[in-house]
C-alpha cells in the first residue's frame, strides 16, 4: 500500500473516530457517570494517537496523548467529569480535526497549548486520591501516570469518588505469522507496550516446533482488561509487522484447555499444542513405574459422569444430556474459522454513486427492451422480459438501499453546535430529536447539512429568549429546540420547532413593505407572510450579530431545498414558538413514476403521490361552469391543466384523465391527456432550457429514448391552494 493509500486510510479512520468521541463528549455531559461513554472516549483517542504514530503524524499523536492522560485519569476515578473538562475536551477534538486538515499536520501550536495548559490545570486540581499532577516546566506536557505495578494476581482497584471499574475480561490473543514471513519477538515489543497500557498481559507463551505460518512460530497472549475485543484488535490494526491476529473472550476456567489446545492455522486445522508432558509419560522416563502398569490403572479409571450417576448424585439422562452439550461446544470451537468475515466494509462514495449511474442506465435499457419485447409480441421473451424487469426492480431498491443513511447521523452533529451557540449568546438551550432512524439518500442528507445549520442558528439566535426574558413570560429558563424527521407518502418530512418568542406578522408586514416586496393594502394569508422571509436580503432583526442578522441566508436555504426538489414551509405563533417544515424526496436516483402524455409530450408524476385516476369529461367541465373542480364521491376537488400551465397548443380529446395526487391531507388533480402507466423513473437533471420552468423537477428517458419531464407536483400543489385563497 502506498503512502498516500495509507495516509487517507489514517485519515478517514481518524474522521470518523472524531465524530464518535464529539458525540460520545455531548452525551457524557448529560451521564457524567456512564463508564462505557467513558471507554469509548479513551478508546478513540488511544486509537488515533496510536495511528497517528504510527504513519508519521506526530504532532497528532503528542497532543492526543496529553488529552488521553487526562481521560486515563478519569477512566481510573482520579478526575472527576465536569463542564470545564468537556468544553477543553471538545475544543482539543476540533484541534485534532485542524491537524489533519493541515497539510504537514499540525496546526496552530498556541491552540494546542492553551488547551493543554486548560487540561492540566484540571487535572491538578481534580485529583481525588493522587497528589496533584505538576506541570513539567521544561517539557510543557503532562508528566505520565505511574504504570501499574506487576503483580501474580491482578490488583483489586479501590472504590473512586467518581466511576466504578467494569469486571475485567479474560482474552486469548492468537498471533501468528504470515505465510512466509518470520517474526522476532522484538518486533512484537512496541505491540505488547501497547496491551500494557489498556490491560494486563497475563501470559506470553513462544510456540516453536509446528508449521504455523510456515515459519514454525506463534505466540498464544493470554490478556485481562475491561475494554471489548475491538479495542484490542485496533492495537494491531496499522501495524507493519506481517501478523494475522484473533482475538476472543475466554473464561478463567478455560485457561488450562486454552494452553493444552493448538492454535488454528490458516487452514482452520489444529497446530501442534506446546509440548506438555502427562504424569504417566513423566513416571516411565524416571523408571518408577512399568508402561503397562500405566495403562492397567487407567483401564479401571471411569469416567467422571459414570462415578456420579453411580453415586446417585446425577441421573444417567443428566450425563448424557451435559455430555451432548460438551461436544456441541467443542464442535463449535473446532469448526470457527480462523477468519472471520467483517459484519460491513468501507467502500469511496466515488464508486457507490458509479454503481447508482449504472443501475439507472441499466433500467433505461430494460425499459426498452420490453418495449421491443412487446412489439413483437413473442410470448417466449415476454417471460424473460418480465423477469428481467422483476430483476431490475430488486437491483435498484438493494442499490437505492446501500445508500440510505439514518437522519439521525446528520441530527447528532448539531449537539455542538446548539451547546457552542448557546453559550456564546448566554442563554439555556436543550435540542430534542426524534426519528433519528428515519432514512433519506446519502445525497440529500450531505446537502441538507448546510441549510439545517443556518435553521437551527436562526432558531438559537432569534427564536429562544433570554432565560430572564423567558421566566417573565411564565416559560421555564431554559428553551427547547425540537429536531424530528417522519416519513410522509414517499417523501420525509424535517420539523424544526422551538418554543421561543415566535414571529411577529406585523413586523414582517411592515418590514416587506418597507423593501417594496408588497404593497400597503396587500392582503397576504399567514402562510404568505412568513414565507416572505426567504426573499433576497430579508430580515427582521433589530441588530447584527456574529450569528446572524445580516438578511443574508434564508434565500439560500430556500434554493437550497428547491434544489434538492424539496418544499420548506414556515409556521409560528408569537410568544409561542415557530415550526419550520422541510418536505424531501427520499432518493435523487430513481423513483416509481405515473407516465402521462399531453399532445405529443411525456410526463411523469411521482407514484408515491398518485391516490387515483379518474375520466374529465367535456360535460363535466361544462357542468362546473368554467371552474376547475370536480365532484368525486361528494368531495369538491380542484385540478390544474397540464396543457394550459405549460401553454402547450392543440385541443384536448373528448375525455381526459385527471390524476389525483395527495400531499398533506389536501388532493389536487393533474389533468391529462393520456394516463400511459407505470414507469421506472432514472432522475436526471435538467438542461439549462428547463431549469427555470416552474412546475418541473427532472427529467427521464423513456424506453424509446424519446424524453420525458418529470412533474413538480408540490409546487402545482402550492399554485392550486394559492389561487384557491386567493379567490376566496
Amino acid at each position: 500500500m502506498s503512502d498516500d493509500m495509507t495516509t487517507q486510510v489514517f485519515k478517514e479512520e481518524a474522521y470518523e473516530l472524531l465524530g464518535e468521541l464529539e458525540t460520545s463528549l455531548l452525551e457524557l455531559e448529560d451521564v457524567p457517570d456512564d463508564m462505557d461513554l467513558i471507554n469509548r472516549i479513551f478508546r478513540a483517542l488511544h486509537t488515533i494517537k496510536g495511528s497517528g504514530s504510527m504513519f508519521g503524524f506526530e504532532a497528532i499523536a503528542e497532543f492526543t496523548h496529553e488529552v488521553e492522560t487526562v481521560f486515563d485519569m478519569v477512566r481510573n476515578g482520579d478526575l472527576a467529569i465536569c463542564k470545564e473538562l468537556l468544553t477543553l475536551s471538545l475544543s482539543s477534538r476540533d484541534h485534532i480535526y485542524a491537524m489533519l486538515e493541515s497539510p504537514d499536520g499540525a496546526s496552530d501550536p498556541a491552540t494546542g497549548e492553551a488547551i493543554l495548559k486548560g487540561l492540566k490545570a484540571i487535572a491538578a486540581g481534580g485529583s481525588l486520591e493522587e497528589p496533584a499532577v505538576q506541570e513539567d516546566a521544561e517539557s510543557g506536557i503532562l508528566p505520565e501516570l505511574p504504570a501499574d505495578e506487576p503483580a501474580d494476581e491482578p490488583a483489586v482497584a479501590p472504590a473512586k469518588a467518581t466511576v466504578s471499574k467494569l469486571p475485567a475480561k479474560l482474552y486469548q490473543i492468537a498471533i501468528t505469522p504470515d505465510t512466509g514471513s518470520e517474526v522476532g519477538g522484538e518486533a512484537l515489543t512496541p505491540l505488547m507496550q501497547e496491551l500494557d497500557r489498556i490491560g494486563i498481559v497475563r501470559s506470553e507463551v513462544f510456540h516453536t516446533g509446528g508449521d504455523a505460518g510456515k515459519g514454525g512460530q506463534w505466540w498464544d497472549v493470554i490478556f485481562e482488561s475491561e475494554v471489548d475485543s475491538l479495542s484490542i484488535e485496533e492495537i494491531f490494526f496499522f501495524t507493519d509487522v506481517p501478523i494475522t491476529v484473533k482475538v476472543r473472550e475466554v473464561a478463567q476456567e478455560d485457561l488450562n484447555e486454552i494452553f493444552d489446545a493448538g492454535l488454528a492455522d490458516e487452514t482452520g486445522e489444529d497446530l501442534p499444542a506446546a509440548p506438555t508432558k502427562k504424569l504417566g509419560e513423566i513416571l516411565v522416563e524416571r523408571g518408577d513405574v512399568e508402561p503397562e502398569d500405566v495403562k492397567e490403572v487407567l483401564a479401571d479409571q471411569k469416567p467422571l459422569g459414570e462415578l456420579l450417576a453411580e453415586k446417585g448424585v446425577v441421573s444417567r439422562e443428566q450425563v448424557d444430556s451435559a455430555l451432548a452439550e460438551q461436544s456441541a461446544a467443542k464442535e463449535f470451537r473446532t469448526s470457527r474459522k480462523r477468519v472471520e468475515v467483517a459484519s460491513s466494509i468501507r467502500v469511496s462514495a466515488e464508486k457507490l454513486d458509479y454503481l447508482v449511474d449504472l443501475v439507472g442506465e441499466l433500467v433505461i435499457v430494460q425499459a426498452q427492451i420490453s418495449q421491443v419485447v412487446g412489439e413483437k409480441g413473442d410470448p417466449a421473451l415476454t417471460v424473460l422480459s418480465e423477469e428481467l424487469e422483476r430483476l431490475s426492480d430488486e437491483l435498484r431498491d438493494s442499490t437505492l438501499g446501500i445508500r440510505m443513511l439514518p437522519i439521525g447521523t446528520t441530527f447528532s452533529k448539531f449537539r455542538r453546535l446548539v451547546r457552542d451557540l448557546s453559550e456564546d449568546l448566554g442563554k439555556e438551550i436543550a435540542l430534542q430529536t426524534n426519528g433519528a432512524e428515519t432514512e433519506l439518500d446519502k445525497t440529500v442528507i450531505e446537502r441538507l447539512s448546510d441549510p439545517l445549520i443556518h435553521l437551527l442558528r436562526n432558531s438559537i439566535d432569534h427564536g429562544i429568549e433570554q432565560p430572564d426574558v423567558r421566566k417573565a413570560k411564565g416559560k421555564p429558563g431554559q428553551g427547547t429546540i425540537t429536531l424530528t424527521a417522519e416519513h410522509s407518502g414517499g417523501d420525509v418530512l424535517i420539523l424544526i420547532n422551538d418554543d421561543g418568542k415566535g414571529m411577529s406578522k406585523e413586523l414582517i408586514r411592515a418590514k416587506a413593505i418597507e423593501k417594496g416586496l408588497i404593497t400597503a393594502d396587500a392582503e397576504l394569508t399567514a402562510k404568505e407572510l412568513f414565507n416572505l422571509i426567504f426573499e433576497p436580503g430579508f430580515s427582521t432583526a433589530q441588530c447584527v450579530t456574529s450569528v446572524s442578522g445580516r438578511g443574508v441566508g434564508m434565500d439560500v436555504v430556500k434554493r437550497a431545498i428547491d434544489s434538492l426538489r424539496g418544499s420548506i414551509d414556515i409556521d409560528s405563533v408569537e410568544d409561542k414558538g415557530t415550526v419550520i417544515t422541510i418536505r424531501l424526496p427520499l432518493t435523487l436516483a430513481i423513483i416509481d413514476g405515473l407516465q402521462v402524455r399531453v399532445e405529443g409530450g411525456y410526463y411523469v408524476i411521482p407514484l408515491s403521490l398518485v391516490e387515483e385516476c379518474v375520466e374529465l369529461t367535456r360535460k363535466d367541465v361544462e357542468e362546473s361552469n368554467g371552474q376547475q373542480f370536480v365532484n368525486l364521491r361528494g368531495e369538491i376537488v380542484p385540478y390544474i391543466r397540464i396543457r394550459e400551465w405549460f401553454d402547450i397548443e392543440g385541443e384536448s380529446p373528448e375525455i381526459e384523465q385527471i390524476v389525483i395526487t395527495g400531499l398533506d391531507g389536501n388532493r389536487v388533480g393533474v389533468v391529462v391527456d393520456t394516463v400511459i402507466g407505470e414507469h421506472q423513473t432514472v432522475i436526471k437533471s435538467l438542461g439549462r432550457v428547463y431549469r427555470d420552468v416552474e412546475g418541473i423537477s427532472g427529467a427521464t428517458i423513456k424506453g424509446d429514448g424519446t424524453l420525458a419531464l418529470i412533474l413538480d407536483i408540490p409546487k402545482l400543489f402550492r399554485t392550486v391552494l394559492a389561487e384557491i385563497k386567493a379567490a376566496g
